[in-house]
């Protein structure tokens, strides 16, 4: 598993020139309604498992969460199943509203 942090993924979102990146967020509907990062899907991570058909195995998918924690076992879990191109947020839509929008509410 790789980790990113927030300025890192904000710059490859905005580069464009890179792979296209599935922004998987595992938190809570609530959560995802209260603050998101643009273009993230939401899978919360409890129903991960019923829905991994949702996800390409071959596609680079960035796990977000709140400060990090969920979406690193949802990121060990992928890579158990055999996702290879699996990367963690570091510091979660906490750390993206601190460091790069914050502008984002926050919880």
């Amino acid at each position: 598993m790789q980790h990113i942090t927030a300025p890192e993924l904000a710059a490859l979102l905005a580069d464009g020139s890179g792979k296209a990146r599935v922004l998987l967020d595992v938190r809570e509907p609530w959560e995802y309604q209260t603050c998101k990062i643009e273009g993230a899907i939401s899978i919360p991570m409890n129903t991960i498992p019923d829905q991994l058909a949702q996800l390409d195995m071959d596609a680079a998918i960035v796990c977000i969460c709140h400060h990090g924690a969920r979406s690193m076992r949802v990121a060990h879990f992928l890579e158990s199943q055999g996702y290879t191109h699996v990367t963690n947020l570091t510091g979660g839509v906490h750390a993206w509203a601190q460091q790069v929008d914050p502008a984002m509410p926050t919880y």
